[in-house]
């Protein structure tokens, strides 16, 4: 007897579990036609299937509007991806023509220094030292620093000693601040 009074209780259970999901079903399905503004008195919902895919196909009809506009987004955002890219190319071209302009201008800042320096080693000492006598301490130094070792010492011998010495101080200067590790 027992063995039937739990099988009965099983299938009562099992048709109480049904009905409340087919009841909140219908509450599902009550809620979409409310969000639709077509709301109906719970109980007519489920009566008139019209009604239901009516709901349904607005629902479908938003979504699909939703889906384009994404759709749309995203090729707005391809686009400026693509002239981001566009623009980061002609960046680095742009980068890349200024390094080269800058490693001309260097290499014939050089050229102009080096001819210089060949300028000051071709004088004689004593017209060296007058010209170095007239420069500014720092400018002086860096010529200096590129003179052949004897005709810079000629030069700075011709300089007045207080002049010489403050170019020999910037001269053992210039690397102080380097690191040594």
């Amino acid at each position: 007897m027992r063995g039937r009074w739990a099988s009965s209780a099983l299938v009562v259970l099992a048709l109480v579990l049904f009905a409340a999901s087919l009841s909140r079903l219908g509450l599902g399905v009550a809620q979409v036609i409310a969000a639709e503004g077509q709301a109906e008195p719970q109980g007519e919902a489920l009566s008139d299937p019209g009604d239901l895919f009516e709901a349904l196909r607005a629902r479908e009809d938003r979504l699909a509007e939703a889906e384009a506009a994404l759709a749309e987004r995203q090729a707005e955002l391809q686009a400026a991806e693509q002239a981001l890219a566009r623009q980061m190319t002609t960046l680095e071209q742009t980068e890349a023509q200024l390094a080269e302009t800058l490693r001309l201008t260097e290499s014939v800042a050089e050229e102009d220094l080096q001819r210089l320096t060949t300028v000051f080693e071709n004088m004689r000492a004593e017209q060296a030292a007058n010209m170095f006598a007239q420069m500014d301490t720092e400018f002086a130094a860096g010529f200096m620093a590129r003179l052949r070792p004897d005709f810079a010492g000629e030069v700075m011998a011709g300089l007045d000693p207080l002049q010489a010495y403050a170019i020999s101080a910037v001269l053992a200067g210039r690397h102080a601040r380097t690191p040594r590790e």
